[in-house]
């Protein structure tokens, strides 16, 4: 049985890395796969996945408005798909999330995103929190803050260096963010909860 799966963390993790490794795993076989990425991250109008290791691939690219099921089902009827890949799985909305969900039910090809869990605010991004609520298959790819412990959250800094705690919550310059463990990141945004 297809499943969906969504493979999470913070900035930095290596997901496009893997993703680009496992698409590669099935062209390898001979097997058609279908990558998407968020058109936040078009390269002069074209989608692109990459990795921070040099790795690039082209990609389809998604928008809000765009009905992910129909277009997958027809590439599909078109030329038979193994696999479908999802970069920047947050930016998918909560419809695109239940359309991927049908691809492996009713097309039965398996579904795999990829995607930040939180925002730079610590809360869930719309399509991270409708994957974490349906998706098979949930899976947390590991980083680290710089005091050695697991970095769950990442704080976005300003040009001064200074983390901002507003604004809104897509900025697709990746070299803003930082992750961080909890600790570290109430400490750098001024979050920090009462002592007892």
């Amino acid at each position: 049985m297809a499943k969906l799966y969504f493979s999470y963390s913070t900035m930095n993790a290596g997901k496009s890395t893997m993703l680009l490794q496992a698409s590669y795993n099935y062209q390898e076989r001979g097997m058609r796969t279908m990558m998407f990425t968020a058109a936040h991250y078009a390269e002069n109008g074209a989608g692109v996945i990459s990795s921070r290791l040099g790795v690039t691939a082209a990609a389809e690219l998604y928008r809000e408005e765009d009905n992910l099921f129909d277009r997958i089902a027809s590439a599909h009827g078109e030329n038979a798909l193994s696999c479908v890949f999802v970069d920047e799985a947050q930016f998918l909305t909560r419809d695109q999330v239940w359309q991927l969900a049908r691809v492996a039910d009713r097309l039965h090809l398996p579904v795999m995103c990829f995607g930040l869990r939180t925002d730079f605010q610590g809360k869930l991004f719309p399509g991270s929190a409708e994957l974490l609520a349906i998706a098979d298959t949930l899976r947390e790819i590991r980083t680290i803050c710089h005091c050695g412990s697991k970095a769950t959250m990442v704080v976005r800094h300003d040009s001064t260096g200074k983390a901002i705690t507003e604004g809104d919550q897509v900025s697709i310059e990746k070299s803003v963010y930082v992750s961080l463990c909890r600790k570290h990141w109430e400490e750098e945004t001024g979050r920090i909860a009462l002592d007892p």
